[in-house]
């Protein structure tokens, strides 16, 4: 190993496993009454759709998206019906990425529970990430704002071709860490981006506070997807609840590898590339292993601090307030999380 690297991950500290839902407390009533849109506007008296929208209900999680729509609402300001109704729009928007996002890692589990492909099949898979997407877009119109639908097609149109040049890059030993970045950017960030930018327009703030509120979703979303991939590759599927490695079987390349192949010696590039090209679940196990030693894990850890950082820094434009005190909280907790 080369000289002066980090053997072991050291998060300056380590989230409480429950710490979101403590956080979201200060908005429950929020998060329910868009809960209650959610699922009035998902309601069908066909007992195929009918099942596969209960089973719905296993997904929903950490619900980080509709949370930081509200809570940018509230710092800003005060939550009204719309603020509702667009948190409805994009909790939907992301549970059809999650729908779409197991068929396309082959996944078996999420949330302690079978995915919806692996019980249903993937053509009802499809179709149900395709009902949710038009069921967010048709309520979202029901606001009445071509602004809200306009953001909301744009962070899609982004998560989509996200989705797309990740895939186009599978196998792709040569992605640049820019490259990375772009596509998480993408796929994740845009998305988180909008929220915070739609708490932010319709509770009136001004545009120089929307702009900031909008690079704090961005980067919190960047931190987000690096913890994510980090997770993938040393989570426990028992914590997190939801298949693991499938970014290694699909090939695909996330921060940490990407360190580690511009920075390991030519026999750890040999492994990698082993690791990468042939993924195996014994592999996988030698590949943490690396990952670790090398100081990989560390470094990818390290930038997703980077900006975890720079998101608080954007909050400064905002009062001080109960709800900046939580959005500041939130990227320590996005970041330093087991699940």
């Amino acid at each position: 190993m080369g000289q002066g690297r980090p053997t072991t991950i050291t998060p300056a500290k380590e989230a409480n496993p429950r710490g979101l839902d403590r956080l979201f407390a200060a908005i429950a009533a929020d998060l329910a009454e868009a809960e209650s849109i959610f699922q009035q506007e998902l309601h069908s008296g066909t007992p195929h759709v009918a099942e596969l929208v209960a089973h719905l209900a296993h997904y929903q999680g950490k619900r980080l998206r509709p949370t930081l729509l509200l809570l940018t609402a509230r710092a800003c300001g005060a939550v009204t019906r719309e603020h509702h109704v667009l948190a409805a729009v994009v909790e939907m928007i992301h549970t059809a990425t999650l729908v779409h996002d197991d068929i396309l890692d082959h996944a078996q589990m999420r949330r302690h529970v079978p995915t919806i492909n692996s019980q249903w099949g993937s053509q009802s898979s499809v179709l149900l990430g395709d009902l949710l997407f038009t069921h967010a877009f048709y309520l979202a119109s029901t606001t009445g704002s071509t602004l809200a639908c306009r953001i909301i097609g744009e962070a899609t149109n982004r998560v989509c071709e996200g989705e797309l040049y990740q895939i186009g890059e599978q196998g792709n030993l040569n992605l640049t860490e820019e490259e990375y970045l772009t596509i998480i950017g993408g796929k994740t960030a845009a998305l988180t981006g909008c929220c915070c930018q739609l708490g932010a327009i319709f509770s009136g703030a001004g545009e120089a506070v929307v702009e900031q509120l909008t690079r704090f979703g961005y980067d919190l979303g960047l931190a987000f997807q690096i913890a994510d991939d980090i997770l993938d590759l040393t989570g426990d599927e028992h914590q997190t609840g939801k298949s693991l490695g499938t970014d290694l079987a699909q090939k695909k390349m996330t921060l940490p590898l990407i360190h580690l192949f511009r920075h390991g010696t030519a026999e750890e590039l040999r492994l990698v590339r082993q690791h990468v090209l042939e993924p195996h679940a014994e592999g996988l196990a030698a590949l943490r292993d690396l990952l670790q030693r090398s100081g990989s894990l560390a470094y990818a850890l390290q930038k997703a601090d980077g900006h975890a950082r720079n998101a608080r820094q954007a909050l400064q434009v905002l009062p001080d307030s109960e709800y900046r005190q939580i959005l500041e909280q939130l990227t320590e907790q996005v970041v330093h999380r087991s699940h």
